[in-house]
């Protein structure tokens, strides 16, 4: 067992990656490390990293370069999908011990234990395994990842090259794992993974059955859901959402974009009329639940008529949040094949949706102004305020108080920060 040695932790990307990297971090405490601030001297450094866009890259590189000013000395360990997709662009980087592959990154002590120098390149199609992993720390959630890789090869995303194939653990394991976060004293799990509505399929097992098992967890006060492709997301796990007082109404599905045109280019398997009728049942079902969408801006082909179609298309939804992605060009994906939009006019039509999800977002909470809801309280940052967030997901800050931390309260939602995009509440009698 390694004494007296220091390990700094950096993630980049997804909630899939916070919780691999959480999982990375005990094994090394366990392994007898202490766990230090990315920002101070430590032996070892990790980097779990993401490659879903060019800036994801580019601020990889730059995160690699500050472990390596901070102590030249130090083992610097890069995992993750940037290590997968690119290892050869890391290994131009002076500096850097080892390069692990999606395959090995749960293996990263052992790596730096033997003091591997090199990269563990592998084929996407060699990412077979399964290696489960949770996050916990000074939050009151947890993420659970319960699935990983993607069968569905959108012409747009590496994905699948990043994380390989469709796979997913057994529901007797999650909830195993889930009881034992529960155990420590952590009241909301949020499920996540590549492409969660895909979980069990290969094992004769769904996303519904595991969700069913789950209200039985005793101590789990409230369980959400991740990103969940619109052709997943059953009526059945909607029906699930409204009657039952753990899984929260709160859903969020991936758009894309907003012509069938463009989505039949991605590869994407619904239409926009599929997506509107998912939206409607949900709202129609659970009026007060959240609904948050992900849009890519500036896609290939994406005309102007295109675009305000989108634009069009999402007032008529009536979403709660949008999150937005700027197009960038993959390696190795179909989408290069296609007429490119110019970067100026992707940045532009960024901003625009960035404005009419701000708009979104401010008429959703309005409607909330003056009721009254359950709050999960989160420990902050400052002793000014605590904040935490409603069973629909909407952000509310109160006056400080130690002990509403891990608490769940009924607070007034008095009015909407429009800046800061979160309630200012108090406790309600």
């Amino acid at each position: 067992m390694t004494k007296n040695k220091s390990v700094a932790l950096f993630t980049l990307g997804c909630k899939l990656n916070f919780s691999e990297t959480s999982t990375i971090a005990r094994k090394f405490l366990e392994a007898g490390y202490e766990k230090v601030d990315f920002n101070k001297k430590a032996d070892v450094y990790v980097i779990n990293t993401c490659s879903v866009t060019e800036v994801a890259d580019k601020k990889c590189r730059n995160i690699i370069q500050k472990a390596i000013k901070q102590n030249s000395e130090a083992q610097i360990v890069v995992v993750g999908c940037y290590a997968q997709l690119k290892p050869e662009q890391i290994q131009n980087i002076d500096g850097v011990d080892i390069i692990l592959s999606n395959r090995d990154k749960h293996k990263v002590v052992d790596f730096v234990e033997k003091k591997f120098v090199g990269s563990s390149i592998c084929d996407y199609k060699d990412l077979d395994e399964f290696n489960s992993a949770w996050s916990i720390d000074d939050r009151t959630r947890s993420f659970l990842k319960i699935q990983d890789g993607c069968d569905y090869f959108c012409s747009y995303c590496t994905i699948p090259i990043a994380r390989g194939l469709s796979r997913s653990d057994l529901i007797k394991n999650v909830i195993e794992e889930a009881k034992a976060i529960v155990s420590k004293g952590v009241k909301e799990i949020v499920l996540t993974g590549v492409n969660i509505g895909d979980f069990g399929r290969k094992q004769g097992e769904s996303l519904y059955d595991l969700l069913v098992e789950m209200q039985n967890i005793e101590g789990l006060e409230r369980l959400r859901i991740s990103s969940i492709e619109p052709n997943l997301l059953e009526n059945r796990i909607i029906d699930l959402a409204a009657k039952s007082s753990v899984l929260m109404p709160h859903f969020h599905i991936p758009l894309q974009c907003g012509t069938d045109k463009l989505l039949k280019l991605m590869r994407r398997r619904y239409t926009t009329s599929d997506f509107k009728a998912r939206i409607r049942y949900i709202q129609k079902i659970i009026p007060q639940a959240f609904i948050a969408i992900d849009i890519i801006v500036g896609v290939p082909e994406e005309s102007n008529d295109d675009f305000n179609k989108t634009i069009s298309f999402l007032e008529l939804l009536g979403l709660s949040e949008l999150h937005i992605f700027t197009y960038s060009e993959r390696p190795n994906t179909k989408a290069l094949e296609m007429a490119q939009v110019p970067k100026t006019i992707r940045k532009q039509r960024s901003q625009i949706l960035h404005q009419k999800g701000v708009e979104l977002s401010t008429k959703f909470a309005h409607q909330f102004e003056s009721t009254v809801r359950p709050v999960l309280f989160e420990k902050g940052n400052n002793k000014k305020s605590i904040s935490g967030f409603t069973d629909n997901y909407l952000k509310v800050s109160v006056p400080f108080d130690e002990k509403l931390v891990n608490k769940i309260v009924n607070v007034k939602l008095n009015c909407f920060d429009v800046d800061n995009q979160t309630f200012i509440g108090e406790i309600a009698n």
